[in-house]
């Protein structure tokens, strides 16, 4: 209807453009364009005006004036959906525009910024290892192996309006011959377009595979020991990859730089295993030090690269927060040490890094930190939401941070309320 510079095009010599949509959904959206405010008037259902912004190419513009961007101190719990399958849920991950992805046994549920549930997506109903958003409209799912049918398993990539596979990601040896594997933990490299999983095969060989994200081609395979429970990340500061594994009932985080060789380039901890806490609650390693020793790998939980500080961020299972900086060759952790009332132990402690804030899942609650410019990183906000047992797993993504449950699968949405016009 309209030009490049939004000028009306000529219609011969009719006067008037008819579009057949609900009158009444159109004048909401209409005021919300000249008021910038959004009043639903209780006989329009709310997922209706939802579906009539979303084909006016107005639905930001409803999101914006119902919640505002995402501010993690100011997060209100504006709802909590039930799971399908009870006491089996493995992960959630927040779409770029809003929606999320949730893991249950053998299939990931699909829900889109209303909250309306999709076609399941499963993958021979393998057990569900990880699952990631590609972009808004594809997921990657990673599955184990099923022994019996070999060959079955591995990833794929699927829509999440539809449910259907798009396409596989196949593992190949050194002469390109194809093999089943089991796929683990996934990342996404966004400047080379890439996705990496950690993967073991049939004969238990491990390593780190790396795919194009548009051919679905494999480029690259780390042959590398990972242990168990692996969590991978991509470290855009040094342009290495990041792994946090248990290996021989110890946490281990090495830095993996593919263009070196493919090298490990950092690696902690060293074989020293005791720790020192009485120099500044920084770490120091010793072998024969006897004061307040205690093995480090029972109590980290959790790692993440921290970019603009060069170093990696560890958390216990009391919600303390460690620092290793990378430039530093003792490689001591420095520990921010919380003070309050609550040390809830939690199997499922997790952490993230967005907006320059820690954030930290302890037993039923997740935890915000912000950094105060004097070496220091304060508590500032507690999100505890339903009754759902601990936190398993969260995820922050458009304008809302989802949180996962234990118990029935229930996961909690946050939301930032829009400021008030003054």
């Amino acid at each position: 209807m309209f030009d490049d510079e939004w000028k009306l095009q000529p219609k011969g010599d009719e006067k008037e453009y008819f579009i057949d949509r609900d009158p009444d959904c159109f004048s909401v959206l209409l005021n919300l364009l000249g008021t910038g405010k959004l009043h639903v008037p209780c006989h329009i259902p709310e997922k209706l005006l939802y579906m009539e912004a979303h084909y006016y190419g107005l639905l930001d513009h409803v999101r914006t004036a119902k919640w505002g961007d995402f501010d993690s101190n100011r997060l209100r719990l504006t709802g909590s959906v039930s799971g399908q399958a009870p006491r089996n849920c493995s992960a959630i991950r927040a779409s770029p525009d809003g929606g999320c992805a949730v893991a249950h046994g053998g299939v990931v549920r699909v829900y889109d910024w209303m909250l309306e549930e999709h076609p399941p997506l499963n993958l021979e109903y393998q057990s569900v290892n990880d699952i990631g958003w590609m972009n808004s409209d594809n997921i990657v799912m990673a599955v184990s192996q099923n022994l019996d049918r070999p060959g079955v398993g591995g990833m794929g990539v699927f829509s999440a309006l539809t449910g259907e596979l798009r396409q596989r990601f196949q593992l190949s040896d050194g002469e390109d011959q194809v093999k089943g594997f089991a796929a683990g933990a996934l990342c996404f490299n966004t400047d080379s377009n890439k996705v990496l999983a950690s993967c073991r095969d049939i004969t238990s060989n491990e390593g780190i595979g790396v795919w194009d994200q548009e051919t679905g081609k494999q480029t690259d395979f780390f042959d590398f020991g990972l242990g168990s429970d692996e969590k991978i990340q991509w470290f855009n500061g040094r342009n290495c990859l990041l792994v946090n594994s248990y290996i021989n009932y110890k946490r281990r985080i090495n830095l993996l730089d593919f263009r070196d060789k493919k090298s490990v380039v950092w690696s902690w901890p060293d074989d020293i295993k005791t720790v020192d806490f009485k120099d500044k609650k920084s770490v120091v390693w010793s072998w024969a030090d006897e004061t307040k020793t205690c093995h480090v790998h029972t109590h980290i939980h959790d790692a993440i690269p921290m970019e603009e500080g060069n170093s990696i961020c560890v958390v216990d299972q009391s919600r303390n927060l460690g620092f290793l900086d990378l430039r530093d060759t003792t490689k001591s952790v420095r520990w921010n040490l919380y003070r309050g009332k609550d040390t809830a132990q939690s199997n499922y402690t997790k952490l993230t890094l967005h907006g320059g804030q820690i954030f930290c899942s302890v037993g039923d609650k997740i935890s915000v930190y912000y950094y105060d410019g004097l070496d220091q990183w304060v508590l500032t906000s507690n999100l505890e939401g339903s009754h759902g047992g601990s936190v398993r797993d969260f995820s922050i993504g458009g304008d809302r941070l989802f949180a996962l449950h234990t118990e029935k699968n229930v996961f909690d949405v946050w939301e930032t309320p829009s400021a008030p016009i003054i």
